[in-house]
């Protein structure tokens, strides 16, 4: 165990000596931030097995992972927690941009709720990580096998209904770091009808401080924006062209908003 946190410690160094130079290789600095996250749970793993599938399980790598990525240079912030209502489920919609999102999670998780994370099956097989996740609940499918995944999700519904869960997903389906968000598949709105829930929408600004078509990585910030929920009750599956366009419209008014505040703020930063 020593000789883990002593790995640790060296990462975290390493972060904060790569975060004062903006250039510092990309692929060095999401290395770190990959293995590191994998240490912090690897140190974690012996806790929480102690209560598996237990969403409470993430609330140590989530602290862990948010200190991982300040040592990186990269901090967030979180608006709209007005906006979080506990006493009851919801499926939470968020835009998806990189591995960094693993970092957003880290900022929702401990104010959320009964959070579950819905990943698709690879990730399971991860070193480390994928056995920690499965730890704290999150509900891996199989996305190309229709079936299995519909039949998974279907029962992630009835938790949000039985248990008050916060469903969290990527409704765009793949990373996008554009300045449009993709089309929203359906999947998540299924989920939404079905268990007559509310949509809690989640909005990320572009991360201006992070390239990887170009290998950048520089110190930068973000914000989190937690938007009203969309309410679903009473609406049915024809409805639901209606209530995807609405969300989509939502979220993308947010994210243009967010991203150029953000971009003034990482601007800023690098003058």
């Amino acid at each position: 165990m020593a000789c883990v946190c002593e790995m640790i410690g060296l990462a975290c160094l390493v972060a904060l000596f790569m975060s004062f130079s903006n250039k510092a290789p990309y692929q060095l600095k999401m290395a770190i931030f990959l293995i590191g996250n994998g240490i912090i749970v690897l140190i974690c793993i012996p806790f929480m097995i102690l209560r598996p599938r237990d969403y409470r399980n993430a609330f140590g790598p989530a602290w862990g992972c948010r200190q991982l990525c300040k040592a990186l240079g990269v901090t967030m912030e979180i608006r709209g927690l007005e906006n979080i209502r506990k006493e009851h489920g919801s499926v939470v919609l968020m835009n998806h941009q990189s591995a960094l999102d693993l970092c957003v999670l880290a900022y929702l998780w401990p104010v959320i709720g009964r959070a579950t994370v819905v990943s698709k099956k690879e990730v399971l097989y991860l070193p480390f990580f994928g056995f920690g996740s499965w730890l704290w609940g999150t509900l891996f499918i199989n996305r190309s096998r229709k079936t299995d995944s519909i039949n998974a999700l279907q029962k992630e519904s009835k938790a949000i209904n039985e248990r008050n869960c916060k469903l969290l997903l990527f409704p765009e389906g793949t990373r996008n770091s554009k300045e449009t968000l993709l089309p929203f598949k359906k999947g998540s709105f299924h989920i939404a009808l079905q268990s007559q829930c509310p949509i809690q929408p989640v909005v990320i600004s572009k991360y201006w401080f992070l390239n990887g078509e170009k290998k950048i990585f520089r110190p930068g910030h973000a914000i989190i924006h937690i938007l009203p929920e969309i309410p679903t009750a009473g609406s049915k599956k024809e409805d639901m062209d209606t209530i995807i366009e609405k969300t989509h419209n939502v979220m993308q008014a947010e994210y243009t908003k967010l991203s150029q505040e953000a971009k003034a703020l990482n601007t800023k930063k690098h003058v």
